[in-house]
C-alpha cells in the first residue's frame, strides 16, 4: 500500500480487524464468514446503434431487449454509445493521478480539485462490522462542479467531456423505459436535472488482508439509473437467481443498472438489485459512476396500480437511508416503502 496516498484503513478500523481476528481465531482458524466464490457471467449486451437505424422494427426491438434486461437482470451493457476510447483513456490517466495525491490533500479537495466540501470520501465510518467496511475511495461530485466549469485543469475538461455524452445518454435509457411502460413523459428530463445528477470518481485500493472485505459493500442504487464505466481488473458482482454473479469487464462497453427509484416508479417491473465490489489482493480498480437522480422535492409515484409502494420524496427516500445507515450499519431501502399490498405480495413470494 501507498502509506502516503492511501486512506488509513489499518489504522481507523484496527477494532474491528482485531475482532474478526479474534473470532477466526476461536474457530480454530476458520473463518465461518468468508465469502463465497461467485460464477462469472457476462451480462446482456445492448448495440445502441441500433436506435439510429432507419428501420424502425430493429429501433424497436433493441428498446425492448433494453426493458426486458432492466425486468429480468436490473443490469445490462451498453456498446456504440457515442463515447470513445480516447475519452476512456484520459479518464483513466486523470483519475489516477488525482487518486495519487497524498491522503490529506485529498481530504482537502475543494482547495485544489474545486469540488465541493465532503466530495472525497473513504471507507465507511458508520461500520460496526469487517463485512460493512468499504475498502475504497471515492470523489462524489456533483455535475454542477463539472459542467460549465471550463476546463480549469485537464481533469475537469476530461470529466466534462465524459459527463455531457452520459448524461444524454442516461435521459435516452429512462425515456425508453418509461415508454416501454406505456408512459412517454417527460418526468426525467423535468426532474433529473444537472444540479442533481452526481458522479463518483472510484478507486479500490489492492486489500492484503485476507477477510473477504469488500471493495463497496451490497447494496442497492438509490437513483433512477446508473452508468459505470470500469478498468479491466473485475470485482464487480451482482444477485441474479439469489447467487452472487461476478460481472465479466467488457472494454468495449458502459454498465447500466435501474435503481431504487426506478423500481419504485415502475410497480416493481424494472429491478435495482443488489451488487456490490471485491477487493483484489494485489491490483487496485478505478471506476467511474453516473447517478440519475431527481430533486429532493421530487415525488416518487408508482405508474401502475395497485402499487405496492407507497408515494414519497427523494428527499424522505435519502432521510431514511441515511438514518438506516447510521444505526444499523447498512441501508434497507425500498421495503420501507412498500404498502399494505406490497408487503403481502412480497411475504406470498
Amino acid at each position: 500500500m501507498d502509506s502516503v496516498s492511501d486512506p488509513p484503513f489499518h489504522e481507523a478500523y484496527k477494532i474491528l480487524f482485531d475482532k474478526t481476528r479474534n473470532t477466526i481465531q476461536e474457530n480454530n482458524g476458520f473463518d465461518t464468514d468468508l465469502l463465497v466464490a461467485a460464477e462469472e457471467c457476462e451480462l446482456p449486451v445492448i448495440d445502441l446503434s441500433c436506435l439510429e437505424n432507419s428501420d424502425e422494427t430493429v429501433r424497436e426491438e433493441c428498446k425492448s431487449h433494453i426493458a426486458r434486461a432492466s425486468q429480468e437482470w436490473g443490469f445490462f451493457q451498453v456498446v456504440n454509445h457515442g463515447i470513445s476510447s480516447h475519452i476512456f483513456s484520459r479518464l483513466r490517466c486523470e483519475q489516477e493521478k488525482v487518486f495519487r495525491q497524498p491522503f490529506e490533500k485529498k481530504t482537502k479537495e475543494d482547495k485544489f480539485l474545486n469540488f465541493s466540501a465532503g466530495s472525497y470520501r473513504w471507507g465507511a465510518p458508520t461500520a460496526t462490522c469487517i463485512r460493512q467496511l468499504s475498502w475504497s475511495e471515492a470523489f462524489h461530485i456533483p455535475l454542477t462542479d463539472i459542467l460549465g466549469s471550463s476546463g480549469s485543469n485537464s481533469l475537469s475538461w476530461t470529466i466534462e467531456q465524459y459527463a455531457t455524452t452520459v448524461s444524454r445518454l442516461a435521459q435516452t435509457l429512462a425515456d425508453i423505459l418509461a415508454e416501454k411502460m406505456g408512459h412517454r413523459s417527460s418526468f426525467f428530463k423535468e426532474n433529473c436535472l444537472p444540479n442533481t445528477c452526481y458522479l463518483r470518481l472510484n478507486r479500490y485500493p489492492p486489500c492484503p488482508t485476507a477477510f473477504g472485505i469488500h471493495g463497496l459493500m451490497p447494496h442497492t442504487d438509490s437513483d433512477f439509473l446508473t452508468i459505470l464505466y470500469q478498468d479491466q481488473v473485475g470485482g464487480l458482482q451482482l444477485v441474479k437467481d439469489r447467487k452472487w454473479i461476478a460481472v465479466k469487464p467488457n472494454p468495449d462497453a458502459l454498465i447500466i443498472n435501474i435503481g431504487d427509484l426506478f423500481q419504485a416508479w415502475s410497480n416493481g417491473v424494472y429491478k435495482s438489485v443488489e451488487h456490490r465490489v471485491m477487493t483484489n489482493p494485489k491490483l487496485e480498480r478505478f471506476s467511474m459512476a453516473y447517478f440519475l437522480c431527481p430533486s429532493n422535492d421530487t415525488v416518487i409515484e408508482s405508474c401502475r396500480e395497485p402499487s405496492i409502494y407507497r408515494k414519497f420524496s427523494f428527499r424522505e427516500y435519502r432521510k431514511q437511508v441515511g438514518d438506516d445507515v447510521q444505526k444499523l450499519g447498512s441501508k434497507i431501502g425500498l421495503p420501507r416503502f412498500l404498502t399494505h399490498e406490497g408487503s403481502s405480495n412480497i411475504g406470498s413470494t
